[in-house]
């Protein structure tokens, strides 16, 4: 029982319930380990995109959140195992500004992880999970559902295949982020090539999967992040599978377990 993306009191869109809250949880529901990653810093010179510039922590919330997740490591290091850890961004054009970031606070960290949020579009970056309406605008910008999924899988590709140092976070989130509103924009591709292509990368890098999820959670998407014939490929090739409640307030522990385990995936 491992849960290997969560979000804490640190994240400005996410809850204000405490550290603690989350940690009494996961041992009331059973997990033996948890690691703590909290949106990373978003790099020098990037400007959030989001209308309330909520999408990361501040960079002098940073030392805080370090100090915080070692404190609680050692309280409760009898009853859990707790990772201290980040999501850090790849966004495309920020790939040494991110390294740098990387180089500084990597020594600190137990677990990692590398997600695509952003997609640079026609001179502006653009969120990709914000809202339905903020995804018509990107769909506009880009011109069709399908060239926004083939912008979105292309960043993830070079996220796999870029060189952010020796710190570079060994787990991919949530590939399939971009499905999030597939129920109200559809993609009439199916991407399946494209996504045996990230897996194929991924096995020969040695990264993790970040089997994610919030996805059946949400209305708009209703499957984890990836699908499940996504994780069979995964497990066919050995890429090693971590669970993720991509938990955003306690209450979204082992969110989409039920879903993720209809087909018996993981017994």
């Amino acid at each position: 029982m491992r849960d290997g993306h969560v979000h804490t009191p640190f994240c400005p869109h996410g809850s204000n319930d405490s550290l603690e809250q989350y940690v009494e949880r996961a041992i009331t529901l059973g997990y033996k380990e948890i690691s703590f990653t909290e949106h990373a810093p978003l790099p020098e010179g990037f400007v959030d995109p989001t209308p309330y510039k909520d999408s990361a922590m501040r960079h002098e919330q940073l030392d805080k959140y370090l100090a915080s997740i070692t404190d609680l490591k050692a309280r409760y290091q009898n009853d859990i195992v707790i990772h201290i850890g980040l999501e850090v961004d790849f966004i495309l054009g920020f790939e040494e500004k991110t390294a740098r970031l990387l180089e500084d606070v990597g020594p600190l960290l137990d677990d990692s992880i590398l997600s695509v949020h952003f997609l640079p579009c026609k001179g502006q970056y653009v969120c990709i999970d914000y809202s339905p309406e903020m995804f018509a605008n990107i769909v506009t910008l880009f011109g069709s559902v399908e060239n926004v999924y083939k912008a979105y899988y292309d960043a993830v590709l070079q996220s796999i295949r870029a060189n952010l140092g020796p710190y570079k976070p060994k787990r991919i989130g949530h590939i399939t982020l971009i499905h999030k509103f597939q129920k109200r924009f559809p993609c009439p591709v199916p991407m399946t090539e494209s996504l045996l292509r990230i897996l194929d990368e991924m096995k020969l890098y040695d990264y993790e999967l970040d089997y994610n999820g919030a996805g059946a959670r949400k209305p708009l998407c209703l499957q984890p992040y990836p699908p499940n014939w996504v994780i069979r490929e995964a497990m066919k090739r050995n890429i090693r599978i971590v669970y993720g409640s991509d938990a955003h307030c306690a209450n979204d522990l082992h969110q989409g377990t039920d879903v993720m385990l209809k087909e018996a995936i993981f017994v």
